[in-house]
């Protein structure tokens, strides 16, 4: 319980919020505490520092976004760790318990990773995310040059809930399968989370790191961030796919883009566990061992291990041009100068490359097509 003034003197009890992370939006919080513990707007504002109407207006568009499914099921996960029911909205698909985890369990440092990674895939043309009601898993698709369908990413549907209620993702017609684009608020935040995460990696290590030996990985690590194209809405293979060779036939086909997306995949998962100073371009030269299973979170270490046994297996040459052009979304200018190939040579050792890992991916790994 906690304790406000009310009037000249008098002093009441309000319950405490639920156990929340510090990333759920204040509007969310004032409309759980208004519409589940029965707090006024006047006390809310008072414990806000902020005006009634403004509280009002929160908790009015709170309950309009409701007809959204993610934003709904947050809300009633959010009620759910008050200890009382939430309310559901009327005729939700997904107003079913959920058999999985929920928002509320999604501690800060892992919505910001996952959403660095999920944005930054809905940020490419044609890019939606998908939800299915009652299932744990959401998936990043988009639209390819052939007019097919591809899979480039998948996320908890409990991430994908919180990134709903902060509105980085927005749904404007739910249903059956509700699709999600992402909003300006997401790329906004996807902007901030990228300079956050490349500030932090290029950062010097403090004096309490001084125990460590000092390898020359990190140092050469932070370089490699700096040239990664962000926030590009088209990447390299994208770009290359569009493109046709004289007989009018595609120059990559979608089982090659779905390769080097494959692989770039597993490169951004390998980067999700904490102290990650991989450099990765010893692999191509036998200077680094695959990661151990202690390195980090398992699918971390797992997806490492996936992208060092393909760098390994595409060797020096075709295993830097896919390392440059599909994980650091180098354009091919930018690599063929950097390799000091000739100009218009690196799409052709690409498209070899490329045919290199779809034979790696269905021989070595088994065909396995699922992304995430």
């Amino acid at each position: 319980m906690c304790k406000t003034e009310c009037g000249a003197s008098q002093v009441i009890d309000l319950p405490v919020a639920g156990d929340w992370p510090a990333w759920v939006p204040a509007a969310a919080a004032h409309y759980i505490r208004h519409v589940e513990q029965g707090l006024s707007l006047r006390q809310l504002a008072r414990l806000s520092g902020c005006h009634p109407s403004t509280v009002l207006r929160q908790v009015r568009r709170l309950e309009n976004r409701r007809d959204d499914p993610l934003v709904d099921a947050a809300l009633r996960q959010l009620g759910k760790s008050t200890g009382l029911k939430a309310p559901t909205a009327k005729g939700d698909p997904m107003a079913a318990p959920f058999p999985r985890p929920d928002c509320t369990r999604t501690d800060d440092e892992t919505l910001a990773r996952e959403a660095r990674r999920i944005l930054r895939r809905l940020t490419e043309s044609g890019a939606v995310l998908a939800v299915v009601p009652d299932m744990e898993k959401a998936v990043v698709v988009r639209d390819t040059a052939s007019g097919t369908t591809q899979r480039t990413a998948v996320v908890d549907t409990h991430i994908a809930e919180a990134l709903a209620l902060k509105e980085w993702i927005d749904c404007k017609l739910p249903g059956r399968i509700a699709r999600y684009h992402i909003t300006a608020a997401g790329r906004a935040a996807l902007s901030r989370l990228l300079a956050q995460e490349e500030s932090g990696a290029l950062q010097p290590q403090g004096m309490a790191e001084a125990q460590a030996p000092f390898s020359a990985a990190p140092a050469e690590a932070a370089p490699l961030r700096k040239r990664i194209r962000y926030t590009a809405n088209e990447t390299p293979l994208t770009l290359l796919a569009r493109r046709r060779d004289k007989d009018g036939t595609r120059f990559l086909s979608d089982d090659l883009v779905a390769a080097g997306e494959r692989l770039r995949e597993d490169f951004e998962i390998a980067q999700m566990a904490q102290r990650t100073t991989q450099n990765w371009d010893s692999f191509l030269t036998g200077g680094a061992q695959t990661p151990g299973s202690g390195d980090g979170p398992m699918a971390s270490t797992e997806a490492r291990r996936r992208v060092a046994h393909a760098l390994r297996d595409l060797g020096p040459g075709l295993g830097d041009v896919a390392l440059r052009c599909c994980c650091y979304l180098e354009g091919l200018e930018t690599a063929e100068k950097r390799m000091g190939w000739s100009a218009r040579s690196g799409k052709i050792v690409l498209r070899i490359a490329l045919q290199r890992l779809r034979r790696f991916y269905d021989e070595v790994q088994g065909g396995e097509t699922l992304i995430g």
